[in-house]
């Protein structure tokens, strides 16, 4: 048995969805979560910079015996994961949009993708809706400001409702049936969304993230 911690991390509270169902799986492996609130968010932010604060967080975790190190957070796998691992000597584990799963449950065959700036603009997106979403129409839906409404502890009230309506109502009516979270703090507006859009499917990668992190 390898005791040393897993490390994991996010621009803030978005990765606790998936330590949350890490921690169900794994009970007994010890976990670093190290959320980076100075440089919150990472959405709007250029990708070198995301990438330098991924290296140097990388660079705390491991000081502190990490074996393997999830990067909990879509940005800030988009823009560094690979230089991750060709930096590092450790397994790491990122955050993919949920484009295939989502296309292949899409029954009106339009899906909705909501997730931040830099994801959108990573290779890594691109080259996921180029594989898997082929014959589906992919929106991409910029979260503005979401993230920061759910650090603050707003998910659930009348604003991210609003806030939802205006960025996910268009494409619902034009027949988007399926939303992916592109972004872990996303993960607690789930509920929100469901509420305001009944029957839409949601489809959010923190449990499959964490599965993998187990394996």
């Amino acid at each position: 048995m390898d005791n040393r911690p897993v490390g994991m991390f996010d621009s803030g509270v978005g990765g606790l969805s998936v330590l949350k169902v890490f921690r169900e799986l794994a009970p007994e492996e010890d976990v670093i979560y190290f959320a980076d609130t100075d440089w919150f968010p990472y959405g709007p932010r250029p990708a070198a910079e995301v990438r330098k604060r991924s290296f140097a967080i990388t660079h705390r975790l491991l000081e502190s015996g990490a074996k393997l190190i999830v990067v909990a957070c879509n940005t800030a796998s988009a823009a560094a994961i690979a230089d991750l691992r060709e930096a590092f000597p450790v397994p790491f584990v990122g955050m993919v949009p949920g484009v295939k799963p989502a296309a292949l449950r899409s029954r009106s065959g339009r899906v909705a993708i909501l997730a931040t700036e830099g994801t959108f603009d990573g290779e890594l997106y691109s080259r996921v809706v180029e594989d898997f979403a082929r014959g589906t129409t992919v929106s991409a839906v910029t979260g503005v400001g979401l993230a920061a409404l759910v650090e603050r502890g707003l998910a659930g009230t009348p604003q991210s409702g609003e806030i939802l309506q205006r960025l996910l109502g268009p494409e619902v009516e034009a027949g988007a049936d399926t939303v992916v979270l592109g972004c872990t703090h996303y993960h607690f507006l789930a509920g929100d969304i469901a509420a305001r859009f009944p029957g839409v499917e949601i489809i959010d990668t923190s449990e499959a993230v964490a599965r993998r992190a187990v394996q």
